[in-house]
C-alpha cells in the first residue's frame, strides 16, 4: 500500500533556519513575560523541546531570563538544565526555588546529574545532592570521585543486565516486572556470576527471537568494554570507530559499574571538535552571554603571543631596510608572499590536527604525509610563482622582481607544507595540545621565512 506524502525540500530548497527558534514565537514569549501572563507563557512554551527552551534562555538578556524563569518555574523541566550552556546554567539554577530544583534534578539520569553538578562549587553541589534519593546520591558521589574527563564521569549507573545463561523469555519477563528501568536503553548487558560483562544483546534481537532462545545465541558481534578510568576522548573515538550504540563500563576488577550511550559519546566528540577549532583560533570556550570583560581576559594572552610573533617578523624585515628603501615595490609585494605561505600552512595544519584527533595520522605514516604535504606545497608554489612572476614583471617592469617573488612563494609554500604537518605532530608527541599551540608557531614561521626568502633574494639579485 502506498501513501501520499509531501515532498521534502532538497538541496537549495532546504530551509537553513528549520531548527532555529521562530522570532515571532520568541517575541510572543517575551511579551507574555512582560505582562506576567503565566498561562499564555505556558501555552507558548509547551510545544518547545527542552533544547529549544535552553537556546531561548541563552539568547535573551539576564533581566528577561530572570523574569521568564520565575514565571515559568512551576513547569521547569530537568532536561532544560542539562541542555543549558554552563555559563547560563548556574545563573538559572540560582533563580529556581529549592523545591523546584529538587524536582527537576530527580527527573535526570545519573550521568546528567553529574554533568549538572561537577562544575559547581561544593556548597551548591551538596545542596543538589541532598535532594536526591540515597541510592542516586551515592551513585553521583561515586562518579564525581573519578577523574574529570574519564569514562566514570560520562557513564550512567542505571544499567539493564541479565545473567549470561538466561533465555529470551526470562529476560523479557524480568524487564516487564522491573520498576527501575532507565528511561532509554539500547542493550541488555550479559554478566557472569562475578558481575563481569561478557556480551550484550540489542533490544531488536531480544524482541524478535523466540522465548526459548538462549541470550548467548543472539549477542552483538561488536562488543567493547570501557575501563572506568579511560579518557573520554578515547571513549568517543571508540564509539565513532566501532559504530557503538552503548558500551558497558567496568571498574579496576572488571565488574560492571555503568554504561555509556551514544548520545553522551557524541557530545564529547562534538566538544573536542569545537575545542580544536577554538584553540586553532587562539581562543577558549566561551558563550555569547559571557561578560565582555571575561571574554577580553580570555583572549588577551593569545593576542599577546601573536604580538610577539609579529614583532619577530618585523625584526626580520628591519634587517633589509636598505633593500626596501631602494626598491619600494618590495614593500608592496611582501604581504603576498607571507599571505600565501600562511594560508597554505593553515590548510595543512587543519588537516594534520584533524588527522591526529581521529588517530589517522600515526608514527607509521607521518613521514609519508609530510612528504605529500611538502610536494603539494611545491606544486602549488610553482603554479602561483608563475602567476605572480608574470604579474611582478608587468606591474613593475622588472623581470628580476618577477623571478624573486616567484622563487620566494615556492620556498614559503614548501616550508608551509613542512611545518604545517611537522609542528602539530611534534607537539602531540610531547603531550601538548597541537590545536592550541600550532597555529601561532606555524604562522610565525611562514611569515618570517617568507619575508627572509623574499627580501634575502632581493638583496642578492637587485643590489
Amino acid at each position: 500500500m502506498s501513501m501520499d506524502t509531501d515532498p521534502q525540500p532538497q538541496g537549495d530548497d532546504r530551509d537553513d533556519d528549520a531548527y532555529v527558534l521562530d522570532p515571532k514565537t520568541v517575541t510572543a514569549i517575551l511579551y507574555a513575560v512582560e505582562i506576567r501572563d503565566a498561562a499564555r507563557l505556558s501555552e507558548l512554551m509547551a510545544p518547545l523541546h527542552a533544547a529549544d527552551i535552553a537556546d531561548l534562555l541563552e539568547q535573551i538578556n539576564a533581566f528577561d531570563r530572570s523574569r521568564l524563569v520565575r514565571l515559568y518555574e512551576g513547569e521547569f523541566d530537568g532536561d532544560i538544565l542539562s541542555e543549558l550552556d554552563d555559563s547560563v546554567r548556574e545563573d538559572v539554577m540560582s533563580l529556581l526555588q529549592p523545591s523546584t530544583l529538587a524536582e527537576a534534578v530527580r527527573e535526570l539520569d545519573s550521568d546528567d546529574v553529574v554533568d549538572l553538578v561537577e562544575d559547581l562549587a561544593e556548597p551548591q553541589q551538596e545542596a543538589i545532592l541532598d535532594v536526591l534519593p540515597v541510592q542516586d546520591r551515592i551513585a553521583v558521589r561515586q562518579a564525581l570521585s573519578y577523574p574529570e574527563t574519564s569514562a566514570g564521569r560520562l557513564m550512567q549507573r542505571e544499567v539493564v543486565m541479565a545473567p549470561e545463561h538466561w533465555t529470551v523469555g526470562e529476560a523479557i519477563d524480568h524487564l516487564r516486572n522491573s520498576d527501575h528501568l532507565p528511561e532509554q536503553f539500547y542493550h541488555v548487558v550479559l554478566v557472569n556470576p562475578r558481575m563481569h560483562p561478557v556480551a550484550q544483546v540489542t533490544l531488536g534481537r531480544l524482541m524478535g527471537a523466540p522465548r526459548a532462545t538462549p541470550l548467548a545465541e543472539i549477542t552483538e558481534e561488536v562488543f567493547q568494554i570501557i575501563p572506568v578510568t579511560q579518557d573520554e576522548e578515547d571513549v568517543a573515538y571508540a564509539f565513532n570507530q566501532y559504530h557503538l550504540i552503548s558500551a558497558p563500563v567496568v571498574d579496576d576488577d572488571g565488574r560492571l559499574v555503568g554504561v555509556i550511550t551514544i548520545d553522551d559519546a557524541m557530545i564529547v566528540l562534538d566538544a573536542e571538535h569545537e575545542e580544536d577549532m577554538l584553540h586553532m583560533a587562539g581562543v577558549t570556550e566561551s558563550s555569547l552571554s559571557d561578560r565582555a570583560i571575561d571574554t577580553s581576559k580570555a583572549r588577551l594572552p593569545w593576542l599577546g603571543v601573536n604580538l610577539c610573533a609579529a614583532i619577530l617578523s618585523s625584526l626580520v624585515i628591519a634587517q633589509f631596510e636598505d633593500v626596501i628603501a631602494a626598491f619600494v615595490a618590495l614593500a608592496v609585494l611582501m604581504p603576498i608572499v607571507a599571505s600565501m605561505g600562511g594560508n597554505a600552512a593553515t590548510q595543512t595544519l587543519t588537516v594534520a590536527v584533524r588527522a591526529l584527533a581521529t588517530k589517522d595520522l600515526t608514527p607509521a605514516n607521518v613521514m609519508r604525509v609530510i612528504r605529500r604535504e611538502v610536494l603539494v606545497g611545491l606544486l602549488n608554489g610553482i603554479i602561483f610563482a608563475v602567476v605572480m612572476g608574470i604579474i611582478g614583471m608587468v606591474w613593475f617592469g622588472l623581470p628580476q622582481l618577477g623571478l624573486i617573488i616567484g622563487a620566494a612563494i615556492v620556498i614559503n609554500m614548501v616550508i608551509a607544507g613542512l611545518v604545517g604537518t611537522a609542528v602539530p605532530v611534534i607537539l602531540d608527541r610531547f603531550g601538548a595540545d597541537p590545536a592550541l599551540a600550532s597555529g601561532t608557531f606555524v604562522t610565525m614561521t611562514t611569515d618570517m621565512m617568507g619575508f627572509f626568502a623574499f627580501l634575502g633574494l632581493a638583496a642578492v639579485v637587485l643590489l
